[in-house]
């Protein structure tokens, strides 16, 4: 019998881990552990969420809200803020099994590092197809889209003006409302 140590974790680990009321995500089959998000962080995220659930739901998919699991592979479990599935076999009991159609991050400074490093190559190689950052420091939005297996800015705004995604005609993010209130 080996005394060989496990040298990435996986999804075993991950469900073994007690609720101690700490975030925890696996990437690349490390843990990475994150506080709770601040009230800014959750406006945010309540506007835009609205906006997102009013134009997919009744279109392409339904849309989940974090704390939601989303396994991308056995090493790779993440809660990002929020997700849009548009395949419903992939919701299961443990939560979204495999690539979501868009994985929105909203940056902290808790977060930022790994938010637009670990993540975005760990979505990018595992093939999330469209993955979205919104920083409250700089009023922006950055929507990437997976083109051969590589992340391209396809829509970005930034302040007081509105986001049109050129894959869902209709699809507009008023920048202005969801700031309001938040950024200070």
């Amino acid at each position: 019998m080996g005394s060989e140590l496990k040298r990435k974790l996986d999804y075993s680990d991950y469900a073994a881990v007690p609720a101690d009321g700490k975030r925890y995500e696996l990437l690349d089959g490390s843990f990475v552990v994150t506080p709770a998000p601040s009230p800014m962080h959750q406006r945010i995220s309540r506007r835009l969420e609205r906006t997102i659930e009013a134009f997919f739901q009744p279109r392409t998919g339904e849309m989940f809200h974090a704390p939601i699991d989303v396994i991308l592979a056995s090493g790779d479990i993440v809660q990002p803020d929020i997700v849009v599935v548009a395949d419903p076999k992939q919701i299961s009991g443990r939560g979204i099994e495999g690539a979501p159609l868009i994985v929105v991050e909203i940056l902290s400074p808790s977060t930022r590092r790994h938010d637009l490093g670990l993540k975005l190559q760990r979505y990018e190689k595992l093939g999330v197809p469209h993955y979205w950052v919104v920083d409250p420091e700089t009023t922006r939005i950055d929507c990437h889209r997976l083109e051969a297996g590589r992340y391209r800015v396809v829509a970005e705004a930034q302040r007081s003006t509105s986001l049109e995604h050129p894959d869902w005609a209709g699809f507009t993010i008023d920048l202005e409302a969801l700031w309001r209130e938040s950024c200070r």
